[in-house]
């Protein structure tokens, strides 16, 4: 089983964050997680980016050896943490952000508030602003009651990213518009659980999907045939491919 590097620790604030850094030059890659998803899951990709230029990848607060969340986190939080984080450790900009689920929030937000530190964006099915606000109305029971069920054996933090998810909607939607970058949305083309899944949703965070490509002129959409949730476990060289193509495109 492929491993990351061994990790840091480094501390903002009132906050410590575990990270990894490996390989030389630039523009650095920055690996950003889903919701609850530690940094581990990038080791099908890591050691590939870090061959051939700056690889980065982090702990969000409450995960791994990173503090617990003392802050309610928006992604405007999550944003200026990043930077900060990239920044007190130095790694060179420009920086090519890689946002899964969640993560690519964060991206996104980013890329509106420091385009000039961002050589492009990768976003593995990403969540979109309008998932947050729209694909509720579409769950269906058995969706609801797994929801029920996990919420009340898993007590989430009252800091947790995904509480607050919908004032980082809002801050988004407040941040400058999406600035002329590369850009590419790889959309796994198999969800989980499809058969239990309401058809108008699918269709929904499909024609999201589609929207996310087209914040840029330079937005590509990409179909990952074989993957579902996670093509960086699924398909790792189509994912590793996306990225060095910005990574060279700057160049």
């Amino acid at each position: 089983m492929l491993m990351l590097p061994a990790t840091k620790l480094y501390e903002i604030g009132d906050t410590t964050f575990e990270y990894v850094t490996a390989g030389v030059g630039e523009p650095s890659v920055v690996l950003i997680n889903g919701s609850g998803g530690p940094m581990e899951g990038w080791h099908r990709v890591f050691s590939a980016l870090s061959e051939t230029t700056t690889t980065f990848a982090y702990n969000r607060p409450g995960l791994g050896r990173s503090t617990k969340p003392l802050h309610p986190q928006t992604s405007g939080v999550m944003v200026e943490d990043l930077r900060n984080l990239l920044l007190a450790v130095s790694v060179p900009r420009p920086w090519v952000l890689v946002g899964h689920s969640f993560g690519g929030l964060v991206a996104n937000h980013f890329a509106r508030l420091h385009p000039n530190d961002i050589a492009g964006i990768v976003m593995l099915e990403a969540t979109a602003p309008d998932d947050v606000s729209h694909l509720k109305l579409y769950e269906n029971a058995l969706q609801r009651s797994f929801a029920w069920v996990a919420n009340h054996l898993f007590p989430l933090n009252p800091n947790h990213e995904t509480l607050h998810a919908l004032k980082s909607v809002s801050e988004i939607a407040c941040a400058p518009d999406f600035p002329l970058l590369p850009l590419r949305i790889l959309t796994g083309t198999k969800p989980a659980m499809a058969w239990a899944t309401n058809s108008e949703m699918l269709a929904l965070r499909a024609k999201h999907q589609e929207s996310l490509a087209g914040l840029s002129p330079l937005g590509v959409q990409l179909q990952a045939s074989k993957s579902g949730h996670f093509p960086q476990f699924t398909e790792p060289n189509l994912v590793i491919s996306a990225i060095q193509e910005l990574v060279a495109a700057a160049h």
